[in-house]
């Protein structure tokens, strides 16, 4: 007879389970409320990154979840910790990014008491997370925590949030090897739906195929080139998905990022046929559901997602199909032509608006430097395996103009639009990936929400680059109010600090960037330290996005 197998603190069992599953770094902000799992985690496997603030240890786990495509984790204290961390739980339902959220609550003793910092986390997160749960029995919480991370990878992937009250982490539970996830079949992949799409393809003049971050993997990046070259069909990414698909070949056709030039989505709506995969199609690619059409597209249209709910909240495409995109794609390469049609003259169509907006203005700005040459020199000096991370803010747009996805460059940032992904999304990746360059841009709003996670990337010998656009202006906003109300600024004026010597304070390298003559060399030099960098760009407010130029008065 077997001896029995003594029951084990339920933080170890946690720890194990987390383990078990994949899981190797969890960011945190600690608090007694867990200080259990805190004790567990330190003869564990797993990694723990201690941040500065909860929004920056989430903004960090969906950046590593982002890196690894799999759950990124951060642990947060009851009550205050945890909504400070839910801009990084919002962030993840809209970027369809595996999230977990561990937080802490009362003893069970104390709910429904208006105890310290009690939350109703089902209230609060209701409809921010993909699912919320808090565990009060002990021995339900490995197959609870196992079953929210099979929801969170699950369909369409999101944040869930386990709440756990502090006295449930002094309890004891019967070890568990069962925590490997289920395994999944999905909806059918049926035949002849991928040979009538690939019908369609073929009989098109104008097709456009619209890649998702569904798709945005390895192994969907390598279906996705298949398709688009086995039946020549031109591509264009989703928000912040710029780097699905090669930005230098001739079938890359565009990203669908915030209010894209008019003429530009003249060109695309020119298209007789859609096929959008691993995309849910929201206002931002679709620039305000006008392209496509809401909520029956003018052009015939195929939508390839793998959760109905949302496939079917806006559009009433001609076919639907509810599958993994990739397997999708995988399938669909397999229907390719021996000779993929040539399309010319449309592939042309599309690259000469490509070729008119990678066109670089070299003129200096009046008012600060250009933003715009700052990304022209990182594309050129940037290795062909860099990753790119990018805050929000008009400056991206730069990006969208004269920064090249190509070869294994990768991107990272929220489609939400929340302020303050860039520095705890660069010391992830870069601690993700210690040998391969990380670069951020951040804006010098957002760097003021949580620019102080600089302090944790010292900590742990990250070495990002940041590079701070700085024209003391939330630029977005005023962009938007310099629209409806031209010449009247209210509420959008920063006085910001000397950001130089802000980094140096931390022990970073520093740099001043202040005329467009030294854009070159500054960006060469920062690019070389073998430690983290921070160059502070006194960019034009004038030249607000590549898109706009502001007159000042």
């Amino acid at each position: 007879m077997s001896a029995e197998i003594p029951p084990v603190p339920v933080a170890r069992a946690l720890v194990e389970l987390l383990a078990t599953r994949g899981i190797d770094r969890a960011f945190c902000v600690p608090g007694e409320s867990y200080l259990p799992l805190l004790d567990a985690l330190l003869d564990s496997p797993i990694d723990l990154i201690v941040c500065r603030h909860e929004s920056g240890a989430g903004f960090a786990a969906l950046a590593d979840a982002q890196a690894t495509r799999r759950p990124g984790l951060f642990l947060v204290s009851r009550g205050p910790g945890a909504t400070n961390g839910s801009i990084a739980i919002h962030s993840a339902m809209h970027d369809a990014a595996p999230l977990v959220m561990i937080c802490g609550q009362v003893a069970r003793s104390e709910l429904g008491r208006h105890a310290f910092q009690e939350v109703d986390y089902r209230k609060t997160f209701g409809d921010l997370a993909k699912w919320v749960v808090q565990v009060d029995d002990p021995d339900r919480l490995l197959d609870t925590v196992a079953r929210a991370l099979d929801i969170a990878t699950s369909g369409r992937p999101g944040p869930v949030v386990i709440a756990i009250p502090e006295d449930v982490f002094e309890a004891t539970v019967a070890a568990s090897n069962d925590g490997a996830p289920s395994i999944r079949s999905g909806f059918a992949l049926e035949p002849e739906t991928v040979r009538a799409v690939a019908s369609r393809l073929l009989g098109a003049e104008r097709p456009l195929l619209i890649a998702g971050n569904l798709v945005n993997t390895e192994r969907g990046r390598a279906a996705l080139a298949r398709v688009v070259h086995g039946f020549g069909v031109p591509v264009a990414a989703e928000f912040r998905q710029q780097d699905v698909f090669p930005n230098d070949d001739r079938l890359y056709a565009a990203q669908l990022g915030f209010k894209i030039p008019r003429a530009q989505i003249d060109v695309l709506a020119s298209a007789d046929l859609l096929l959008a995969v691993g995309t849910d199609l929201g206002d931002v690619p679709t620039q305000g559901f006008t392209f496509p059409q809401a909520p029956v597209p003018r052009q015939w249209m195929v939508h390839v997602y793998p959760s109905e709910e949302e496939a079917a909240r806006v559009y009433r495409p001609q076919m639907r199909c509810i599958v993994d995109p990739v397997g999708f794609l995988e399938a669909l390469a397999g229907c390719a032509p021996p000779v993929p049609p040539t399309r010319a003259d449309w592939v042309e169509s599309l690259q000469r608006y490509q070729r008119e907006i990678r066109r670089f203005d070299a003129s200096p700005a009046p008012d600060g430097v250009s933003f715009g040459h700052v990304v022209e020199a990182l594309d050129r000096r940037m290795n062909e395996d860099a990753v790119l991370v990018v805050d929000a803010g008009n400056f991206n747009t730069w990006t969208q103009r004269h920064f090249l996805f190509r070869g294994e460059r990768r991107m990272s940032g929220t489609q939400a639009g929340a302020m303050g992904m860039g520095m705890p999304g660069a010391l992830a990746w870069s601690l993700r990936f210690p040998k391969r360059q990380v670069v951020a841009l951040i804006g010098d709003g957002c760097l003021m929400m949580t620019g102080n996670e600089l302090a944790t990337v010292r900590q742990y010998g990250a070495a990002p680059k940041i590079f701070v656009a700085d024209n003391g202006s939330y630029g977005t906003i005023r962009l938007h109010q310099e629209k409806r109300f031209p010449g009247r600024v209210s509420g959008t004026r920063l006085s910001n600090p000397d950001f130089a010597r802000w980094a140096q304070s931390f022990g970073a390298a520093a740099f001043t960037l202040d005329t467009s003559e030294r854009v070159d060399a500054v960006v060469a030099e920062a690019l070389a330290v073998d430690t983290a960098a921070v160059v502070h760009v006194h960019t034009s407010l004038q030249r607000l996005s590549a898109f706009y130029t502001m007159e000042m008065k």
